[in-house]
């Protein structure tokens, strides 16, 4: 376990950042009043998420490599992170689920028939709940991560 402690770190301030964009989320109203700009603003997550990962790497560059990591050494920290970040997605999911916004998937499903983006509450139901998203936020965390340490450890990598 100490092996992986910095990853570990950066893995908790990600789910934490997460959790934190949520509630900045429901705040702004994407998750009720303003949930039409909910589709497109939710992408701007990406950016946080970028630098936290990026962030994580480049403290692992200092401490753990000081300041010499190869691009392999990268990716496999980069990788870790991701790992635990998903493993943690479903419990942090459930968090904003039933937690922070327990409001968002009534919400949604109902607009998303309103505007015609589904014919049926069922339809709706059926890509809006728990379930579907756990699933999706675990594999995001282990695409986007990989994805992104992948590109983030070309600029971050020790050149010789």
């Amino acid at each position: 376990m100490k092996n992986i402690k910095l990853e570990f770190k950066w893995a908790v301030i990600f789910i934490l950042m997460t959790l934190a964009w949520m509630v900045l989320e429901k705040i702004a109203g994407l998750h009720g009043k303003y949930i039409d700009y909910h589709l497109y603003l939710t992408n701007l997550y990406a950016i946080p998420a970028i630098i936290v990962m990026v962030m994580g790497l480049k403290d692992i560059k200092s401490q753990k490599y000081a300041g010499q990591i190869s691009y392999l050494q990268g990716l496999k920290a980069g990788v870790i992170i991701a790992i635990i970040i998903a493993i943690f997605s479903p419990g942090m999911q459930w968090i904003i689920s039933y937690i922070i916004t327990p409001e968002y998937f009534p919400n949604v499903i109902q607009r998303s028939v309103e505007i015609g983006y589904f014919d049926t509450i069922e339809e709706a139901e059926a890509q809006f709940n728990f379930a579907n998203y756990a699933k999706q936020s675990t594999i995001a965390a282990l695409v986007m991560g990989v994805l992104t340490t992948g590109i983030a450890m070309i600029f971050i990598r020790s050149k010789k």
